[in-house]
């Protein structure tokens, strides 16, 4: 038999009860799961699946039955469980948790590194049951980072990755060669360190221009080596931005200009030696035309004197 609609209601529209609404809601919320692109799974309070989509069956390569009210500690390391554990408490207590990473062992034995986003399940009074989890296979983005991380170890010039607060997260060899700190001594540590306190804000500045442009160009830095000695630099520098697009941090190039340096104290050392010969020529200009014109006087002179002495 057909329910009413009710009174008041928009024709063609059938007015749900509660129990029809809460039905009609999982039922919307079990489509969007199945159809989600990337792995998506529910899980309850104590970690056990209770619904995965196709996505996390083709990224484990297990199927249905072997994942659905499985413990998630089956397929990931007992430290990896305390921490998916302490992350559901974070859910209950926040609604939401993201970037925690798990590394879950898939059927053939792969260790898969992902990245875990979720948020709250609640029931219909609004009370946390479980967890929503979306992951995101990490394997490109870690061969990315591996690449990125290569490159910088091989640049010839000296690089550097720092957070936006200035600290150093990774360097390559040719910073330890042009400062003269071993890794371990550079590595953590603030760039404020190494430059003085104006240098430090106009570094700070840099940050900002790379948080707002994405790169910033030719800025001074003259760090102090493990010597003592203060080494002119310029940097450029580009943005560091993570997997969502939001600038973290800057990889910097530095450029030594010692050399460059030196080149422009030789010119200006050429230059000035130049004109102490401009000079020195000019004067000895000044010399011999007054010489010549005192000779042509005196020849007129003694011209002057034999005409008188004729007369």
């Amino acid at each position: 038999m057909a329910r009413s609609s009710g009174v008041g209601a928009a024709p063609g529209v059938v007015k749900r009860d509660a129990g029809d609404a809460q039905r009609h809601g999982s039922l919307d919320a079990d489509i969007i799961i199945a159809n989600a692109p990337d792995p998506v799974f529910v899980s309850d309070l104590e970690g056990k699946i209770l619904q995965a989509n196709d996505a996390v069956s083709q990224l484990l390569g297990f199927r249905q039955d072997e994942v659905l009210e499985q413990s998630l500690s089956r397929f990931i390391s007992p430290e990896e469980t305390r921490e998916f554990t302490a992350a559901l408490r974070e859910v209950v207590e926040r609604g939401v948790m993201r970037n925690v990473v798990l590394n879950p062992r898939s059927a053939s034995g792969e260790v898969i590194p992902t990245s875990l986003n979720a948020s709250a399940l609640r029931d219909p009074d609004g009370k946390v049951i479980g967890a929503i989890g979306i992951l995101r296979d990490m394997r490109e983005l870690d061969k990315a980072r591996a690449y990125a991380e290569s490159l910088i170890k091989n640049a010839p010039d000296p690089v550097f990755v720092s957070d936006l607060e200035g600290k150093i997260l990774q360097s390559n060899d040719a910073v330890s060669a042009l400062l003269g700190f071993r890794p371990d001594e550079l590595l953590e540590q603030s760039l404020s360190r190494f430059i003085s306190p104006q240098e430090t804000r106009e570094f700070t500045a840099a940050l900002r221009e790379v948080v707002e442009r994405g790169v910033t160009r030719n800025a001074h830095l003259n760090p102090r080596s493990a010597s003592g000695e203060v080494i002119p630099t310029t940097l450029n520098a580009s943005a560091l931005r993570d997997p969502d697009g939001k600038v973290i941090g800057a990889i910097g190039i530095l450029r030594d200009m010692r050399e460059y340096e030196q080149v422009v104290r030789d010119l200006e050392k050429s230059k000035t030696e130049l004109q102490e010969k401009i000079l020195d020529l000019e004067k000895f200009e000044e010399v011999v035309v007054g010489r010549e014109l005192k000779m042509i006087a005196l020849e007129k002179e003694l011209e002057s004197l034999r005409m008188k002495s004729k007369d």
